[in-house]
């Protein structure tokens, strides 16, 4: 196990064994403690004090399935906070079966150069020249990439977007083919690694230096049943099929699909963007459905969607996406959603600030709703430099600015996501306190709030939110940091024992349920307590006044949280 630290301001390279307090961590827990311990929280995002980490959850390199998420933390420069983003890919994998448990990248170069962050097959690294490569797309970098270093490789890059240090600019990783299609979008993250003046970190496959388990037997015999929970559950079989967009017809039909810039909470031509649409039109076209997932998924959501000629636009078109590019910017163009998704890619942008983004502009009359050329055209502008492509590159907060427009809905500056809080009360308490902004994948409890998905709770009722959302914060922030994939969580569905002891076996430490709830507590404190140095108080754990103002049709709901009930929901 050993941690590379990067100094990018002498360009020095430094090993170091993984320090007593690190141990144990990986993922989401390694980067917050890391953050916590070595940053100072109001230092500029974009400085030399601020620094980018790579880690991959402490699970991966095992044979656990779907356990290969990368999450690569910094100080914010969109919210100001701390931020965990996380991805799928190889990249998380490789690192770890090169015994790599983080990638410290810390300082900044002097001058304009730009650099290549090499991870050869001995888990060694070197810096080498990257000029030539600045302002190139992700696809044709990682293709140019592939020629320079023959061997294969995984890749993590940033694009124009982050070449121009915007806060919405994503982190990119390839995945089973290849391509650099995989985001670690939220937190404006890719600005960050532009400031460091690293275009690209490719990290040798094929490693045999992955952390030894302490009882191998042990861990093979969990992983085994975790599996098999995953492949009986009856959703594993539909997210094959049609991936994360099964959700848009369920959370239009429960008026919660933010629309028209969260005008609506349904779309009147939802049925041209569903995920039943979707599967449908990659079968006829001979694209790809059910195709390669992360490294070692047996869900396998990705899918490969190609246009009328069988010709590649984007892998993987995904829920949030079809939602950003779609229902909230009234468009329901299937085909223009999916090359949007490219372009986001390509331009290393996050998917979900970009729509939102747009979704602004057009509330404020700069292009009108369902114009889905204008929209391709805007995100078009944000990799020529342009003012209106520095706006959308910028993020929501920044557009409803420039237009005056206070209809901007985000949370610490971050957008929300595809659930609007006023149909799915829990999700207002996840999007206000999470320490990650708007953030839907930190405490997802929309299933808790729908019936026929076996929710118990009143989706318009405060009443247990807080609570419910307290709970799932706490186990994400676990299942970030060992690196198991969301969708993945079926595997829970026996209980939480499986996980406890694939972590006590390759440990060699007991590891029960109450550690798990503390693993995720400690997490969360250590993040809340950085945003508090920030300068973060209780006022920044709220939503934008339009969703306590404006009743969301077709229910007409606002959100009813008091703010006395959202200061409780971290009463430890």
């Amino acid at each position: 196990m050993k941690i590379i630290r990067i100094n990018m301001t002498d360009q020095s390279i430094h090993y170091e064994d993984v320090p007593s307090e690190y141990q144990m961590l990986g993922g989401r827990g390694l980067t917050s403690t890391i953050i916590s311990k070595e940053i100072v929280p109001t230092c500029d995002p974009l400085g030399p004090e601020n620094k980018l980490i790579i880690a991959p959850g402490y699970l991966s390199g095992t044979v656990l399935v779907n356990s290969s998420r990368l999450s690569i933390g910094a100080k914010s420069p969109l919210t100001g906070g701390i931020k965990e983003s996380n991805v799928g890919g190889t990249v998380a994998s490789d690192l770890a079966h090169l015994g790599i448990t983080a990638i410290v990248i810390e300082g900044k170069p002097a001058n304009t150069d730009y650099y290549l962050l090499k991870i050869d097959g001995a888990g060694n690294a070197e810096l080498l020249d990257g000029k030539a490569f600045k302002g190139k797309r992700t696809y044709e970098l990682v293709e140019t990439l592939k020629g320079k270093f023959p061997q294969t490789n995984s890749i993590t890059c940033i694009g124009p977007a982050g070449d121009q240090m915007l806060t919405a600019a994503s982190i990119q990783t390839t995945d089973a083919d290849g391509r650099p299609c995989r985001a670690a979008g939220r937190g404006g993250l890719g600005a960050v690694m532009g400031s460091k003046g690293v275009k690209a970190v490719v990290v040798a496959k094929g490693g045999k230096l992955a952390d030894p388990l302490t009882d191998p037997n042990a861990f093979k015999t969990a992983a085994q049943n975790y599996a098999k929970a995953i492949r009986d559950d009856d959703g594993t079989e539909v997210l094959a099929e049609i991936g994360s967009a099964m959700l848009v017809a369920p959370i239009n039909a429960v008026g919660a699909l933010p629309t028209c810039n969260a005008r609506k909470g349904q779309f009147d031509e939802v049925e041209k963007i569903t995920g039943e649409t979707m599967a449908e039109v990659i079968k006829r076209r001979g694209g790809k459905n059910a195709h390669k997932g992360c490294a070692q998924c047996i869900i396998r959501c990705s899918n490969e969607y190609v246009d009328e000629v069988g010709t590649y636009i984007t892998s993987s078109l995904e829920y949030e996406t079809i939602w950003s590019m779609g229902a909230m910017i009234g468009n329901s163009d299937l085909d223009a959603i999916a090359k949007m998704d490219f372009l986001c890619d390509d331009i290393g942008l996050d998917t979900i600030s970009t729509g939102v983004a747009i979704a602004v502009a057009m509330d404020s009359g700069y292009k009108s709703f369902g114009d889905a050329q204008a929209a391709i055209e805007m995100i078009e502008e944000v990799a020529k430099g342009s003012a209106i492509g520095k706006l959308i590159g910028s993020g929501p907060g920044v557009v409803g600015g420039y237009f005056k427009n206070d209809r901007v809905p985000v949370v610490k500056n971050q957008s929300i996501a595809a659930y609007d809080p006023r149909a799915l009360q829990g999700m207002a308490v996840t999007y206000s306190t999470t320490p990650m902004g708007g953030d839907h994948t930190a405490g997802w409890v929309v299933a808790d709030n729908i019936e026929a998905w076996g929710g118990t709770l009143d989706p318009f009722s405060a009443e247990g939110q807080v609570e419910n959302s307290r709970k799932s914060q706490i186990n994400m922030a676990a299942v970030d940091t060992v690196g198991i994939c969301d969708f993945a969580q079926s595997g829970f569905s026996a209980g939480i024992d499986n996980v406890c002891n694939m972590v006590a076996a390759k440990s060699g430490k007991p590891f029960r349920e109450e550690d798990w709830t503390a693993l995720g507590l400690r997490i969360l404190k250590a993040e809340r307590e950085f945003n508090r140095n920030a300068g973060f108080t209780n006022k920044d754990d709220r939503l934008p006044t339009m969703f306590y103002a404006e009743p969301l049709p077709p229910h007409n709901k606002v959100v009813i949280i008091s703010d006395e009930e959202m200061d409780q929901t971290f009463d430890f």
